[in-house]
């Protein structure tokens, strides 16, 4: 498909989109058409009589009715916010270099140049329409040649008024990965879109379509009065109706836009963009693994990297040392990068971290006592160290909950929990078999497991004894996971710890409720792009005893904590990574067998019966 024939195509579907709306405008004026004729008819004594006389009593409200509607949907429509994307906006004096060369990029592609710049923490650029009057000041007049590079028709001189182009967003990880000739390469296409965009039809469609969609978010509000919602059913009915009759006509032309400047690029740096979009496929794996192996850590603990992008430069560049397929790639490092575009780098860089928290975790707009940024440097020490020990904390929290212990001649207790921590107490506990499945009398205090197993069905006068703590929790983990008794009680127990400890977080550390007139998509007060579904209980279980396996490592072998740009945390023994931790804490977990992760722990000089430091 040619530039015209994708430009033709897009111009038809928003045609079809216009009709649309026309037909809606019709058939709300219909009834008063009506209407009109039959008032009219009995001033000039033609539509008389009894039978035209009661049309017009049953017409006439009816079409007032009608307009009425008409008016509210129309006015919610023009009046609607449409979701805007939270961005970081780069203005021109903090990155006069990319302007020009978005602007130069324009100019080779004979489109208007876009209105301005913004950046993402995505790895994907796209352009997007904040023509809306909320969304800033309205658009002003502009020559031939406006000030942001938009060339308008007629005589040179003359003044119209020129609705501004769409604003340029840019995923951050392209600008610090890329070098300047592949971004620009990446950009072509993208920037070749505002050419569709400034057709009247295209931008008249698409003010229609987000209007309905603004309109829509708008009649889902929640919180409101009876009377409201019953209002806003009926104008969501007749939006959604609207809505899904635009979807396929919407869709189409979007695509005849696509494809009208992915084939006017063709002309832009052609061979480079194809090395650039491998570079594109890269960014995106090099920053999916940083955010949930490294910052998601770290978001956890309240503390949010400040340096992401330039984090995700290490991390591609450890994949391609670890990686045959990504060979060659780190060699381009010696060119100029993209983030030499930016007169700072360093705070465009905080900013846009900043931004990552709050979309894809939800962390406050602003940094605080429990929400602070940290460096690279102090990653290990700051995030590692506090988290390992503070999961282990939580594990002999709930240890004790359980009442258990381990006493210094080896011995098992249910009544004390006086000893210190220890990584021993955990894997004694882990690893002892499950008690006798004869039923207890209810007045026999719990003296061995904490998860009792049910009464046989064939004696159901028995009494069950009572349950242990985060018994039935347990009983549920069994049937979920294969595990023993004791790990699904000690998992059910974690997940009920952590449930308290964040229904005491205090409300300024929550995600905060949007201000009326604004949307989430707008604030980015809540984790709009979860990286990961919530973690299940036997992966809960696994995080804390790996972490007090690390702890036990740092205090009585002098491991130290660690940064795998890949991996995440990791702990490092004699100055290598322990990567064979994981496997042997499971077969502790799933089969209770402590025998693999002593053989570690002798091998590594780590000994299990000292206590260790907890936060």
């Amino acid at each position: 498909m040619g530039v015209e024939a994708g430009a033709q195509a897009a111009r038809a579907r928003a045609l079809a989109v216009l009709r649309i709306r026309s037909r809606a405008l019709a058939v709300a004026l219909l009834p008063a058409a009506f209407a009109v004729v039959l008032l009219v008819g009995a001033s000039t004594d033609h539509l008389v009589g009894p039978g035209w006389h009661a049309a017009r009593w049953v017409v006439t409200p009816v079409a007032v009715v009608v307009l009425l509607v008409a008016a509210v949907v129309a006015l919610v429509v023009a009046r609607a916010r449409p979701a805007v994307t939270p961005t970081v906006p780069i203005a021109e004096e903090q990155a006069p270099d990319l302007y020009r060369l978005v602007r130069d990029l324009a100019d080779r592609l004979d489109v208007p140049a876009p209105s301005a710049i913004a950046l993402t923490p995505d790895c994907d650029s796209w352009l997007e329409d904040r023509t809306h009057p909320s969304h800033g000041p309205p658009a002003e007049d502009h020559d031939e040649e406006g000030a942001n590079g938009l060339r308008g028709g007629g005589t040179r001189g003359a003044h119209r008024r020129t609705p501004a182009a769409p604003v340029l967003v840019i995923g951050s990880p392209f600008l610090w990965w890329m070098r300047v000739g592949e971004l620009r390469a990446v950009l072509a296409p993208v920037v070749a879109g505002t050419g569709p965009s400034a057709h009247p039809d295209i931008a008249q469609a698409r003010r229609f379509v987000r209007g309905l969609d603004a309109a829509v978010a708008v009649a889902s509000t929640r919180g409101r009065c009876l009377g409201s919602r019953t209002v806003c059913a009926g104008l969501g009915w007749i939006v959604r109706l609207l809505l899904r009759s635009c979807r396929e006509h919407a869709t189409e032309m979007e695509r005849g836009v696509a494809a009208a400047a992915a084939e006017r690029a063709q002309a832009v740096d052609y061979g480079l963009r194809i090395v650039a979009q491998e570079q594109v496929g890269l960014a995106y794996a090099g920053w999916d693994r940083l955010l949930t192996r490294v910052a998601l850590p770290a978001w956890r603990m309240g503390r949010w990297p400040s340096r992401l992008d330039a984090g995700v430069v290490a991390a591609l560049t450890e994949l391609s040392r670890r990686d045959r397929l990504a060979e060659g790639f780190a060699s381009r490092l010696g060119e100029r990068p993209a983030c030499d575009l930016l007169e700072e780098p360093g705070a465009v860089d905080e900013a846009t971290s900043l931004l990552a928290a709050r979309l894809f975790h939800g962390g406050p707009a602003e940094t605080g006592p429990d929400w602070s940024p940290v460096d690279w440097q102090e990653y290990p020490e700051e995030v590692v160290d506090r988290k390992w020990r503070t999961d282990a904390a939580r594990l002999h929290r709930v240890l004790d909950a359980l009442g258990v212990r381990r006493t210094t001649d080896g011995t098992r207790s249910e009544t004390d929990a006086s000893d210190g921590p220890t990584l021993a107490r955990v894997m004694d506990h882990l690893a002892t078999p499950p008690p006798s499945t004869a039923p207890r009398p209810t007045d026999a205090p719990a003296t061995d497991a904490p998860v009792p197993t049910a009464p046989t069905t064939t004696a159901p006068t028995t009494p069950k004894a009572p349950k242990a703590p985060y018994a039935s929790m347990a009983e549920d983990a069994l049937e979920e996971d294969q595990e023993t008794e004791r790990s699904s009680a000690l998992a059910a127990g974690i997940t009920a710890e952590l449930a308290r400890e964040e229904a005491a977080t205090p409300a300024e550390h929550k995600a905060a409720t949007p201000a009326p007139g604004t949307t989430l998509l707008d604030t980015g007060a809540l984790p709009l792009f979860p990286l990961q579904p919530p973690r299940t209980a036997r992966e809960l279980l696994t995080d804390h005893v790996t972490a007090m396996v690390c702890c036990a490592a740092m205090d009585t072998a002098g491991a130290t904590p660690g940064l795998d740009w890949l991996d995440g945390p990791t702990l490092l023994v004699d100055g290598e990574r322990a990567a064979d931790l994981t496997p042997r804490v499971l077969s502790l977990i799933e089969d209770g067998d402590p025998t693999p992760l002593r053989a570690w722990l002798v091998e590594s000089g780590i000994r299990p019966e000292k206590p260790v430091r907890l936060v």
